[in-house]
């Protein structure tokens, strides 16, 4: 078999371990990608402030005590003090919902454990977003609102203790199967709002009992060397334990992160409904990089939706699958308008049960009249240098005038294809060099 320089490069980087990183230079509609997304350092400590060990300061190391109101005192205190670093030191602290302070920032030392209560009555009732809508519900585990520079940091581990909620919504599941999500009143682990220069840098996040990390109208968000994992085999599995939530966020980078949950990796948000684009607080995601990421039993390594509907400019580079379900996935709803577009698929490799893939999405289906309804369609995909073991490389599955495809593009493609059923009819524009699905040449 005849080895080209990049396919000897890509075996020799998984040898030994590691993958160079690759100078990102322009998003797919050519515009030109920031410095800002090159920067890959961890977050330094030492440079965010005086530091507020918690045990110093009245938190017991004790795994079976609340200890909401102690740390949070902790952090009222920095933030009066000019801001600072609240320490969770090795140990486990079990807490209810917190509330992070402009200036304030978390860091978890090596063994220690920031832990969520398992009874929802923790959580503080606030108003927040949640699905495409504002609403009175749970706070996370760990809010920050408009704490520009908010950093979350170490060695440590954030564990949602989520298995009482799990069992919770599957039983009502059970009970109702049209429960929502909402109807089973579980938190999310961390909730960002309002906020710039987000950054996110080596910890663990497990167990989230809702969704892990959901950040909304934050612009500058990096996730660097972050584990993410939530059950997904046996049960009770870990019901919409999204990875994480990006809804109406510009420019972020999702680099050298492990993301292992039992719903959707990076999902894209930002309002759903007929009338999306005209109600207050709905918006675009724009200018995201997912680089040298692992996914394990995820929905899918990227999806577009299922509350979305104006995102442009994604790259995915040299990602990692094994038995993710999508590279991939654009949901599209037919009660709501929807532009997706610009987007770059570039060295994924591992096995997945499908590709890419478009696919009509009608759970909790609510259209209304709009006359005329804007036009919804994916737009100028690039997928390149793929080596993938798939059930289906591609799939689109919809009812007719739902949407449109177009300005396709797949570029030196090897895939095992058992479907061999590789239509891009729908596709207009499709440009196909050097693919090879299941043997077969395209």
């Amino acid at each position: 078999m005849k080895l080209n320089v990049r396919s000897f490069l890509l075996v020799l980087s998984v040898v030994c371990g590691v993958t160079a990183h690759a100078k990102f230079t322009n998003f797919p509609d050519g515009s030109k990608v920031p410095d800002w997304f090159n920067d890959s350092k961890p977050v330094d400590v030492r440079n965010l402030g005086k530091q507020y060990v918690i045990t110093e300061h009245g938190v017991l190391s004790d795994s079976t005590v609340i200890q909401t109101e102690n740390i949070q005192r902790v952090i009222d205190l920095a933030a009066s003090n000019g801001g600072g670093v609240i320490v969770i030191p090795e140990g486990t602290y079990l807490s209810g919902s917190l509330f992070f302070k402009p200036g304030t920032h978390l860091h978890l030392l090596k063994g220690g454990k920031l832990k969520g209560s398992d009874a929802i009555t923790n959580y503080k009732i606030v108003k927040t977003r949640l699905e495409g809508q504002t609403l009175d519900y749970f706070a996370a585990l760990v809010n920050a609102d408009g704490c520009n520079g908010f950093t979350i940091s170490g060695e440590g581990t954030i564990d949602g203790n989520g298995h009482r909620f799990y069992d919770e919504f599957w039983l009502r599941r059970k009970v109702n199967r049209k429960c929502t999500n909402l109807e089973a009143l579980r938190p999310r682990m961390l909730y960002v709002s309002n906020s710039s220069d987000v950054t996110v840098s080596g910890i663990t996040m497990m167990n989230s009992g809702f969704w892990t990390n959901h950040l909304y109208k934050c612009d500058r968000i990096k996730y660097l060397n972050v584990t993410i994992l939530a059950p997904t085999d046996g049960y009770p599995k870990g019901p919409s334990t999204d990875a994480i939530d990006l809804d109406v966020c510009n420019d972020v980078l999702v680099s050298n992160c492990y993301m292992n949950v039992n719903d959707d990796a990076v999902c894209l948000k930002g309002g759903k409904g007929t009338y999306v684009d005209t109600i207050p607080g709905n918006g675009s995601v724009n200018r995201v990089i997912i680089d040298r990421c692992t996914f394990g039993k995820t929905n899918a390594g990227v999806t577009f939706g299922s509350e979305a509907w104006d995102c442009s400019n994604v790259i995915m580079k040299d990602c990692k699958f094994d038995g993710t379900y999508h590279v991939v996935l654009f949901k599209m709803r037919p009660d709501t308008p929807q532009q997706y577009r610009n987007v770059l698929i570039d060295g994924a490799t591992g096995t997945v049960r499908v590709g890419i893939e478009a696919s009509t999405w009608t759970q909790f289906f609510n259209k209304t009249e709009r006359d005329p309804m804007p036009a919804s369609g994916v737009d100028n995909v690039i997928c390149r240098n793929c080596n993938l073991k798939c059930t289906r490389f591609f799939y689109k599955n919809s009812k007719s005038g739902d949407y449109t495809l177009s300005n396709f593009t797949f570029t030196d493609i090897w895939a095992e294809d058992p479907d061999s059923q590789f239509d891009t009819t729908d596709i207009k524009n499709c440009v196909i060099e050097n693919v090879t699905l299941n043997g077969k040449k395209y």
